[in-house]
């Protein structure tokens, strides 16, 4: 790289100190010992990117091998790729500005559906070919991950191969493989791959499997290229999780990111079973730290870094099993060091006083809770299991405290839902307002203040609701205002998502391979950072499907069939169809099912092993 002309152009973008390197905590490490070179690419900015805990970890575990080196990658934002390209500069690494297009494997996390284009951006900027098939034997292998690999069809053009599940292993065993055939003389890019495939767990190589279609658009058949590659490709796991590795010394940035705080994660998995979400299906079984563990974790932490906030990480955190020992525990330090204790996903059930003073005990701050639906019918349909009662009561908790503020999640257009179930969400809101002018030790200096925000529901895979139709852009947008009509209270604040771009999310989460050629066109297009209102162009989305030949009602608006091969049937993330079969009929009877403590519903998540497990 020219660092001098470098430097010159980091004087006329925003933000120079995402591109400049150099933090504390970056692993530099002697080429010459080096025997595979990994570029973690996270297709979104700098300050997003540097806040992803799973990206922590990786770098982390992958530069634990001492002939392995990890580097970030971070995708500049659009005046810094003007200038770039100008100059003729390509993406460099973070740690040694060297080009990635140099590396051996190029990995990219894949978190939000709207981010793909920005993987396209990437490889552009790094002289990669965007198409697989393009590539020759000097390029990197491209390879992704994360949330999105678990219906990955929809960029299934753009990557050579997918790690499906949790990575702290099976990415350590993807690069001894690749040093391995590059020792002993083996290595092709197509040996490679057939050999990640079929003698490694968890990898997913799009190129050995021929996908058929019916007359109707549907699929017919997913056929494998032989008898050694898999039918299905069975989700990785960390078995012991209080065991696993955790970064203790994270990189610490030089600007301020979306998390400036200590990330310490409890336990994966959840118990509850919400038929609406992915994340509560897919991360099963339930894994926890133990609370010396995560203490011994957590000072390290805090000695290394001096951020004054832990945030506790895990989808629902008042499940852990072990709490009020963990919080007890950390306070006893935590107190005195000034720094106060986070717990960002707090269900009302759970919500305690002595709860909230450990959580309030430095910073206060207003709360926030998910009752996700207006009424307790649709509640049980989506298996929330969160009463109204259960809201009254935390909140009064929290006036008696002397806060006046609380935020609530809510969705609409879940299935079987109503126009009276939308109406319930002001209903519940102005009785939120209520509670608080009952609550007789509240602090009556401060008006109260209610917040509402309002996302639609986007049907994913590996969800009792992946079979379900997305409501059209019409209907969502009647359904807000219908909302927005109801609510006459002043003290209820009323924010709501942008059906557009849930419509294409949709698009992509139910997506199969037909829709890379819609995603190559939209990137030529000039389509980037869709994840940013000021880029979403939802026109120039819907011209590119028409111009490809994609119906968006087909994939985001269509109710799929109980028996039709879905593009995601490939992937086996241990949860069993017949069990989400099941959950979606119990929806539409409005029954709730039990949490996992409470009783196995057998979803065949536990046949994955786990050393903590949340049932026997």
């Amino acid at each position: 790289m020219d660092y001098k002309k470098y430097s010159q152009i980091l004087k006329h973008v925003t933000k120079p100190g995402r591109y400049t390197g150099g933090e504390i905590g970056q692993v530099i490490k002697n080429k010459e010992d080096i025997r595979c070179r990994f570029a973690f690419c996270f297709p979104d900015t700098y300050e997003i990117g540097m806040s992803n805990l799973g990206v922590r970890i990786l770098y982390g575990v992958l530069n634990e091998m001492p002939d392995v080196w990890c580097e970030r990658v971070y995708a500049p934002w659009t005046d810094m790729a003007e200038y770039m390209r100008k100059h003729s500069i390509p993406l460099t690494a973070h740690e040694s500005g060297d080009k990635v297009a140099d590396f051996d494997i190029v990995g990219f996390t894949l978190q939000y559906e709207l981010c793909y284009t920005n993987v396209l951006y990437m490889l552009d900027l790094a002289g990669i070919p965007l198409l697989a098939s393009e590539r020759g034997e000097d390029c990197p292998i491209i390879i992704g991950g994360g949330p999105c690999t678990y219906n990955a069809e929809p960029v299934a053009d753009f990557f050579d191969i997918f790690s499906i599940g949790e990575g702290e292993e099976a990415l350590p065993e993807l690069c001894r493989l690749y040093i391995k055939m590059k020792s002993d003389g083996t290595y092709t890019r197509s040996k490679f791959l057939y050999e990640a495939a079929t003698t490694l767990e968890g990898f997913y190589v799009p190129s050995l499997y021929k996908v058929e279609y019916k007359a109707d658009g549907t699929i017919k058949s997913y056929i494998p290229a032989d008898e050694k590659v898999p039918a299905k490709i069975k989700k990785r796991i960390v078995d012991d999780f209080d065991t696993s590795y955790y970064p203790t010394k994270p990189v610490m940035p030089f600007i301020e990111t979306v998390h400036d705080r200590i990330m310490l994660e409890v336990y994966r998995g959840c118990i509850r079973g919400c038929r609406f979400c992915q994340a509560g299906m897919v991360y099963r079984p339930v894994r926890d730290r133990t609370v010396p563990t995560l203490c011994c974790q957590a000072k390290e932490l805090y000695e290394n870094t001096g951020y004054d906030e832990i945030s506790l990480t895990s989808l629902s955190i008042s499940d852990y099993s072990d709490i009020d020992e963990l919080t007890n525990t950390l306070v006893e330090w935590s107190d005195a060091n000034m720094v106060s204790l986070s717990l960002p996903s707090l269900r009302v059930d759970s919500f305690t006083k002595e709860l909230m003073d450990k959580v309030s005990s430095v910073r206060t701050s207003g709360l926030t809770f998910a009752p996700e639906a207006g009424t307790q019918r649709l509640r049980d349909a989506i298996n929330k299991n969160v009463y109204e009662e259960d809201l009254m009561r935390a909140v009064r908790v929290a006036f008696e405290a002397g806060k006046n503020s609380v935020k609530l999640y809510f969705m609409i257009g879940l299935p079987t839902e109503t126009d009276e179930d939308i109406i319930g969400i002001a209903k519940l809101a102005k009785a939120v307002i209520d509670e608080y002018y009952k609550t007789p030790n509240r602090n009556k200096k401060r008006p109260p203040q209610v917040t509402i925000s309002v996302a639609c529901f986007v049907p994913k895979p590996f969800t009792p609701f992946q079979w379900e139709a997305q409501n059209t852009r019409e209907e969502l947008a009647r359904k807000q205002q219908l909302l927005g009509d109801n609510i006459t209270d002043s003290r209820i604040r009323y924010t709501f998502h942008d059906s557009r771009t849930s419509h294409i999310e949709a698009v992509f989460a139910r997506g199969d391979r037909r829709l890379s050629a819609a995603i190559l066109e939209a990137y030529r297009r000039g389509s980037c950072f869709d994840a940013w209102d000021e880029h979403f162009d939802y026109d120039r989305w819907l011209s590119v499907f028409a111009d490809t030949g994609i119906d968006v009602a087909f994939y985001a608006n269509r109710e799929l069939g109980e028996d039709e091969v879905l593009p995601w049937d490939i992937i086996d993330c241990g949860v069993k169809k017949e069990f989400l079969l099941r959950e979606r009929r119990r929806a539409y009877e409005s029954k709730p099912s039990p949490n996992c403590r409470e009783g196995c519903l057998g979803c065949g998540a536990n046949s994955l092993g786990g050393m903590r497990r949340c049932c026997p």
